[in-house]
């Protein structure tokens, strides 16, 4: 039995919205929205997010051309397992203080004053006019966008949530996969760019983890339930 579309996406919606609230580039993007123009820095954030998750459901749809379908099942049901209690437990470390925030908006903060030209009010400011007056297509190759896509980008890269995706789209139909994580990733980071700081200050960190751990832990019984041929 073919893995379904509507499965995939379901999933992929549910695991990615849990995932990506609260993240690392969650608070990102809201910080980066809050000193630079906010359509470069969604632009940026959204390119990333999508082609990250468009190459780990890559990544997840040819593994089982390489291993089999059985055991690519059940690496994945693993994992569900493995994610469900790694978040459980960090979940329950949480003092329920938005330490994550604090911690990227620290590095943020470090690497805007390394940067002599943009610790310029004035020069930013004239930069930044000068960037409204040109085509938004043209801005897209602006030092903001690749900022944005970078920090987003490697930010994810060998997340838990990445993972998760190239274990999701070997096990589920990876179109549905994909499909679901872009429009959850949308969902997400338009809300940290419009809500900014003040609506990632006011996320539960705790609240998020267990939440994605009881998600993973009902995926993986799912999973084990369904068998590698996705019948009960």
């Amino acid at each position: 039995m073919a893995p379904s579309l509507l499965g995939g996406f379901t999933k992929s919606l549910a695991m990615t919205v849990l995932s990506e609230i609260g993240d690392k580039t969650f608070f990102a993007a809201a910080i980066l929205a809050m000193r630079h123009p906010r359509k470069l820095v969604l632009a940026g954030c959204l390119s990333a997010l999508i082609v990250m998750t468009a190459l780990s459901a890559s990544l997840g749809w040819v593994a089982p051309n390489l291993i089999s379908r059985k055991w690519t099942h059940h690496v994945t049901t693993l994992l569900f397992f493995v994610f469900g209690i790694w978040s459980l437990w960090e979940g329950f470390k949480e003092d329920g203080d938005s330490e994550e925030l604090a911690e990227v908006e620290a590095e943020l903060d470090a690497a805007f004053k390394s940067n002599k030209g943009e610790s310029k009010n004035k020069s930013k400011a004239n930069d930044d006019a000068k960037k409204q007056q040109r085509p938004f297509l043209m801005q897209l190759f602006s030092p903001i966008f690749i900022k944005a896509f970078s920090i987003t980008f490697f930010g994810e890269w060998g997340d838990k949530s990445q993972i998760a995706t190239i274990g999701l789209a070997a096990d589920e139909n990876p179109f549905g996969v994909v499909l679901g994580g872009i429009i959850a990733q949308a969902l997400c980071t338009t809300a940290a760019v419009l809500g900014g700081k003040s609506l990632a200050s006011q996320i539960s960190e705790k609240m998020v983890e267990l939440s994605s751990g009881v998600l993973f832990l009902l995926f993986g019984i799912m999973s084990l339930l369904s068998g590698p041929e996705g019948g009960l």
